[in-house]
């Protein structure tokens, strides 16, 4: 009894290990630096595309409503003022078409200046979210790389280290590295992949929008013309 006593009493408690972002990077070897480093350039075009597109996209259907309203009505210098209360690129496209309808140009010649800003606008929509879909791809070719790494370092443990203390913490150090850069770099490639297909569906539909509304626009001026005062 005061043998297991004593054995009791030796017994100290395991200190808990927490995980961290900050310990999970450090274990994650050189490549996590790599996946970083993408991870910033990541979350800077999600920033930089959701505050661009929040400023140049508005309510279609209302915007139409009020400036169909006016050119039925002939009132092309009051559209054109509309469209300047907010610059956006569906109001410089439609008020680049109502520009040439009130110079009496033909609809060939309205249609072609709305066009125009329609080929204008749509690579300032897209920025640079091209580089998510490629970022989301270095993202888990990094990750990747740093698992290999990591496992690379584990078997050279296993084979070369003869001494068992220092071959458990060569072995447990390469897993840690494999997991951590696989985890970071699965995480920044979901990150980039779904912002890219989200900004892809927000400018496709921008873009349509433009296009539609300047069809509309061409088809009610040219229903309309008898009404277009200087």
């Amino acid at each position: 009894m005061p043998e297991q006593q004593n054995t009791a009493t030796t017994q100290q408690p395991q200190p808990e290990q927490h995980w961290s972002v900050a310990k999970a990077f450090s274990e994650g070897g050189p490549a996590m630096y790599a996946i970083a480093f993408i991870g910033i350039f990541t979350i800077a075009i999600v920033i930089d595309r959701f505050q661009a597109l929040a400023r140049s996209v508005i309510n279609k259907q209302q915007f139409n409503e009020t400036l169909f309203g006016m050119i039925v009505s002939g009132q092309l210098r009051q559209a054109i003022t509309f469209c300047d209360s907010r610059l956006t690129p569906l109001t410089s496209t439609m008020k680049a078409g109502l520009i040439q309808a009130l110079n009496k140009r033909s609809d060939e010649e309205i249609q072609v200046a709305m066009d125009a800003v329609v080929l204008r606008e749509t690579p300032k929509l897209e920025g640079w979210v091209g580089f998510l879909a490629v970022f989301g791809n270095l993202a888990t070719l990094t990750g990747l790389l740093g698992t290999v790494s990591g496992m690379i370092t584990s078997f050279q443990s296993v084979y070369q280290e003869k001494d068992a203390v220092k071959k458990a913490e060569l072995l447990s150090r390469g897993i840690a590295e494999a997991l951590n850069c696989t985890a970071f770099g699965l995480l920044v490639a979901i990150l980039a992949i779904l912002s890219y297909g989200y900004f892809q569906m927000k400018i496709s539909r921008a873009t349509n929008d433009m296009v539609e509304s300047s069809m509309s626009l061409m088809n009610l001026v040219a229903s309309n013309r008898d009404k277009i005062r200087d």
